[in-house]
């Protein structure tokens, strides 16, 4: 009994023992699971392959950013908490990241490995095969031979790299920034200084007709390309011949292809449609002030009364007798019925040419009554008689028979001649002198070729500079070589002389020329001729 109660004992404090083991397990389990988290980063510290990269050194005492205890398919989520820009970029499909079909596929430490050190280079970027097709950035003409550098600062991650032309070229825009940032809207990756054609249809002003040929700085006078105002005269302001009295808006009456033509429709856009003279009238005579504030009267008088021939003795209904086709035409009056009637240039005449006051009975009939001899002044005579060579016709048109009336005809360019020319003393008789050197002064010979003019000899009445003389028939010493170019005064040199006859040897002319101081003798046409001096030929 003591033996096996012995037994029985030994079996139930073993009993015993295994409960107090299997509570001191499980109060032990309880107590690491509560702590847990820093069993298990004390147990991951222990067992860390390595230093993390510089980027990563913030996390590296806490291992859970990075990792998930036995549970390595997590591990991309975990990147992607801290990269979100990534996720971002993977969303969208945009970036290296989002645009590589295999990026979206394979997880990051497949290219981005850590625990090797500090120094190390997590990136695994290969710039020589690098394809920056994929990012949201491609490489394009000139920016193909760019260094990386230019473009990526050092530390500073390559996916916050701008991509707009400005950030990078700020310093090298010409127009300071008044142009905005859209570089690409007029300049071009190739050559940037060589400006694309900017499509201005797009912007708040369209250009049309000659604004298409106008040069850009014209109107964006020092870089200015904001704010600039549209309407006509803030451009065309010294250009408006109005002088600012039609106001501003010109389109209403020109427009962009040809400034000059204006078209403005009076008849449907005013009470007062123009016809006739009025249609062809400028619009500065009848509008001389404010175009909108001063409204003009469209009575006939309120415009022409200056030009009322009438002194408003017969009332302001002008169109009783006139008519907006010609003022001064088809007048309702019949002249034929009166005691003078209207023939030729008479009936074109406007009335109050001929009526000087509004009895028009008083009226005289006599050429120089109404027509004062503003021309001739009385040098065709003190007696005027106008019907001996004009007609009513045409006063500019007149009939003259010089050489039956006066006997003295008129040929060459004396028949162009006005008839004051020759008369030209008021008063004087008609009968002139028919001498050359009475009317032609002898300005040019003054005297040289004889006291007594003789005009005749060498000119004629076709044209004054056209003159002709047969010198060795009319002297017998006829001009050969050299002489044949000489002017008449240069042998003729004496003014007024008794007798025009010259001596014919040579040294009486070339006495000073003579190289031989006269010992070979007057005979110097024996070795020279007259064609060439210089030129020596003996003859026998």
């Amino acid at each position: 009994m003591c033996g096996r109660f012995t037994d029985i004992e030994r079996g139930a404090g073993k009993l015993t023992q295994r409960r107090f083991l299997f509570a001191a397990a499980v109060i032990a389990a309880l107590f690491a699971f509560v702590k847990v988290a820093a069993a298990q980063s004390l147990l991951e510290q222990l067992v860390t392959p390595g230093p993390l990269a510089e980027s990563h050194a913030k996390a590296e005492k806490e291992c859970s950013k990075c990792h998930e205890s036995f549970s390595s398919h997590s591990q991309p989520r975990l990147c992607l908490d801290c990269h979100k820009e990534i996720v971002k970029d993977r969303e969208a499909k945009l970036g290296y990241h989002g645009r590589q079909p295999e990026a979206l596929k394979e997880e990051c430490r497949h290219c981005h490995s850590d625990h090797k050190g500090r120094g190390a280079d997590i990136m695994q970027l290969d710039r020589e095969r690098f394809d920056h097709d994929l990012t949201n950035f491609r490489l394009v003409d000139s920016h193909k031979s760019v260094a990386c550098s230019a473009c990526h600062a050092a530390k500073k991650p390559y996916h916050n790299t701008a991509t707009v032309c400005f950030d990078c070229h700020k310093k090298n825009d010409p127009h300071k920034g008044k142009l905005g940032e859209k570089c690409d809207s007029c300049h071009a990756p190739t050559r940037w200084r060589e400006t694309k054609t900017f499509d201005h249809s797009k912007t708040k002003f369209a250009l049309e007709g000659a604004h298409k040929e106008v040069a850009c700085a014209t109107c964006h006078s020092g870089q200015i390309y904001k704010d600039l105002p549209r309407d006509c005269a803030s451009c065309h302001k010294l250009q408006d011949i109005h002088g600012a009295r039609y106001g501003e808006k010109c389109e209403s009456c020109h427009n962009q292809a040809k400034w000059k033509e204006a078209k403005f429709d009076h008849d449907a856009k005013t009470k007062f449609p123009l016809h006739g003279a009025h249609a062809q009238a400028k619009c500065d005579v009848c509008h001389t002030g404010d175009l909108y504030k001063d409204k003009l009267a469209v009575a006939c008088i309120s415009c022409h009364k200056k030009q009322d021939p009438h002194q408003n003795a017969l009332g302001e209904k002008c169109d009783k007798c006139h008519n907006d086709v010609d003022w001064r035409k088809n007048i309702a009056f019949n002249h034929n019925q009166a005691r003078f009637p209207l023939a030729g240039k008479h009936a074109s005449t406007p009335c109050e040419e001929c009526h000087r006051t509004q009895i028009y009975i008083d009226t005289p009939t006599a050429c120089e009554k109404c027509h004062a001899d503003t021309l001739h002044q009385g040098r065709l005579g003190s007696a005027p008689q106008c019907g001996a060579c004009h007609t009513p016709a045409s006063w500019g048109k007149w009939r003259f028979d010089h050489a039956k009336q006066a006997h003295w005809p008129l040929t060459g360019s004396h028949a162009t001649l006005k008839c004051e020319s020759c008369h030209a003393v008021k008063g004087a008789s008609l009968s002139l002198p028919t001498a050359c050197e009475s009317c032609h002064k002898d300005r040019y010979h003054q005297g040289r070729l004889g006291a007594v003019a003789k005009c005749g000899s060498c000119h004629d009445a076709s044209r004054w500079s056209h003159w002709r003389f047969d010198h060795q028939h009319a002297t017998g010493y006829p001009l050969t070589g050299a002489h044949a170019t000489l002017k008449c005064e240069s042998c003729h040199s004496r003014p007024n002389p008794p007798d025009l006859k010259l001596p014919t040897q040579c040294v009486d002319c070339h006495r000073r020329d003579d190289p031989h101081l006269n010992s070979f003798g007057p005979t110097c046409d024996r070795c020279h001729t007259t064609s060439n001096w210089r030129k020596v030929t003996i003859r026998n």
